[in-house]
């Protein structure tokens, strides 16, 4: 069909930080504070993506306002690929700190750098050994 094309939703991500916090403490997870994002195609603008949001309000009858057009630049970060519960999570983490401080570099969590969980796996629908989620921390030289 002419013009038609498959769009798969991105998964879902999430940045999350804790106040008076560098990076992550897992033991204060009630502290946790955070922002979850889907990735827009490069063509949505930000008008388009407002008019989204007025007709999903009119349409749910829900307040959508809170939903904003947001762009973040990562820069330069470490990665890793968390399989297993959120709760093991801190395991992971720490190897990354280590492979960090091997390579020369350091965390560089604040102002805008934040501890960046993408969601390969619905945890609906996903056992929790076998969740994937890429976990990713800014770092610097």
């Amino acid at each position: 069909m002419e013009g038609y094309f498959d769009y798969v939703v991105p998964p879902l991500e999430g940045l999350w930080w804790q106040d008076g916090v560098k990076g992550v403490d897992y033991s204060r997870k009630e502290d946790f504070q955070w922002i979850s994002m889907i990735r827009l195609p490069e063509f949505v603008t930000e008008e388009e993506f407002d008019w989204a949001v007025a007709e999903a309000s009119a349409k749910k009858k829900t307040d959508f306002s809170k939903v904003e057009f947001l762009t973040y630049e990562e820069g330069l970060c470490v990665q890793c690929m968390h399989i297993g519960p959120y709760d093991e999570e801190p395991a992971t983490v720490e190897r990354m700190d280590v492979f960090t401080e091997a390579q020369g570099y350091q965390p560089d969590f604040g102002e805008g750098r934040f501890h960046h969980e993408i969601y390969l796996s619905d945890a609906r629908r996903c056992r929790p050994q076998n969740q994937k989620t890429v976990i990713r921390h800014p770092v610097k030289k």
